[in-house]
């Protein structure tokens, strides 16, 4: 917390902005919302009707110059000017999730991940509501933290956190801290370079002591790296689908999740309703979590076996005459469509392509050898895919609306198959956003 400070800016009007003035309202702070673009009504009426002042489609430099502290919203770069600015003065700078968390005194779960931080996020809310504590689910989904804690405050709160809010934390501490992978995203906020996306995401065990437990994934060749050259002062726990670990969770011999930790109390699931080897990862890390926070064995057990799947990750649309249609929209990288290839037990015609951001293909070649049937290409930005796969694959078709993507591929398809939209790509080129596209698929669907 920063000592006599009165007069806050905020820069940028989502929801995390938002969230963070009613925030700093309730709190008492003299609050000014700046948005360098235009704010959506819906924002602006919420500021309007608890008359905090803003402006949009500028920032008055002197205004914000002026300030006590700035909370910066996640999607501001470092190298805007005022950023700038503010920094060449030493006026701090920090994010909505490090001032939501000076006003809890809430027992915080903080995951992140370059891919599954969503699931596993939910599905640890799902653990810890279902085993009856006073929960709430924040962050880089649906609510801000800020607005969270401002309006109904838990005894628990399980936090999604992305590597731009991890950037501007300064005293944030969870209890416990989850990464569930590190794989190259987003670099281009990092200057191209994966060490500091890595740093970034490190930073969620930053400020945790001996009394805080740091889980992650002991599977990902860059978090073995960085466990190993941290002086991590947490607990750290790994999760795995091979080798026991000393404490932790892992496969064991019956091709079973097993949970062990120091009290020598083991507790073994069987059966997850969410399938695919990152969903295992997912809900050991979840498991892990709801163990350590006192939910019963039986109560964990029952709740990774009813977990519905989320909108866009893997999740079943229709059976058409046998063909089964998979709406994985969320998969905007190459990371999250290998998982979801390698989790495809039919053949598969596989609905890919949107903005290319980077995207090295040949991760996918075995898998797609393997797994995939045809090809059906959407959007505009194909050349990476037709370099890797021509040759390979017999059937790779050209679409530009999903409309004509889902009827290609149902023509591509026979009894018995699937098709999976996994784009691998961001979305900007023919829709809102992943949301949209997955919700377009859908509707494609049925109208078949």
């Amino acid at each position: 917390m920063i000592a006599n400070a009165k007069y806050i800016s905020i820069l940028g009007a989502g929801e995390s902005g938002v969230g963070a003035a009613l925030l700093a309202k309730k709190e008492g702070y003299r609050v000014f919302v700046s948005d360098l673009n235009q704010i959506k009504p819906e924002f602006k009426k919420e500021l309007i009707d608890n008359e905090i002042k803003f402006e949009e489609g500028k920032h008055d430099f002197v205004r914000i110059l002026a300030s006590d502290f700035v909370i910066k919203s996640p999607g501001i770069p470092d190298k805007v000017l005022i950023i700038k600015e503010l920094k060449d003065q030493g006026t701090p700078i920090i994010s909505e999730i490090e001032f939501a968390s000076w006003y809890t005194k809430a027992t915080i779960v903080a995951i992140t991940g370059s891919n599954g931080k969503t699931t596993t996020t939910v599905l640890t809310h799902h653990l810890l509501s279902r085993g009856g504590h006073d929960v709430g689910v924040a962050g880089n989904l649906g609510y801000s933290l800020a607005r969270m804690v401002a309006q109904e405050d838990h005894d628990f709160l399980v936090v999604e956190v992305s590597s731009f809010q991890l950037d501007d934390i300064k005293d944030f501490k969870p209890h416990i801290a989850v990464i569930v992978n590190i794989t190259p995203d987003h670099l281009d906020r990092y200057n191209y370079n994966m060490e500091e996306y890595i740093a970034s995401k490190m930073r969620i065990t930053l400020n945790q002591d001996e009394d805080d437990f740091f889980i992650y994934n002991l599977e990902d060749p860059i978090l073995q790296k960085e466990v190993e050259k941290n002086n991590i002062k947490a607990k750290v726990l790994g999760f795995t689908t091979r080798d026991q670990p000393n404490e932790g969770a892992y496969i064991n011999e019956e091709n079973k999740i097993e949970i062990t930790l120091n009290n020598h109390e083991t507790m073994t699931i069987d059966e997850l309703a969410l399938q695919g080897r990152h969903n295992v990862h997912n809900s050991m890390a979840a498991a892990l979590s709801a163990k350590l926070l006192k939910i019963r064995k039986e109560s964990i057990r029952d709740s990774l076996a009813n977990f519905d799947s989320l909108e866009h990750r893997l999740e079943p649309v229709l059976d058409i005459h046998g063909i089964e249609f998979v709406n994985d929209s969320k998969a905007t990288n190459v990371n999250s469509t290998y998982f979801a290839l390698e989790s495809m037990r039919k053949p598969t015609i596989w609905i890919v392509g949107g903005v290319d951001k980077g995207n090295d293909y040949s991760q996918l070649s075995e898998l797609v050898k393997d797994k995939v049937k045809a090809i059906v290409c959407l959007g505009s930005e194909n050349a990476k895919i037709h370099a890797e796969f021509d040759g390979h694959i017999e059937n790779i078709v050209e679409t530009n609306s999903m409309d004509d993507a889902v009827k290609m591929a149902y023509q591509l398809g026979s009894k018995g198959e699937t098709v999976l939209l996994s784009p691998a790509c961001a979305s900007f080129d023919l829709f809102q956003n992943y949301e949209d596209r997955g919700r377009q698929f859908k509707q494609a669907v049925r109208k078949l």
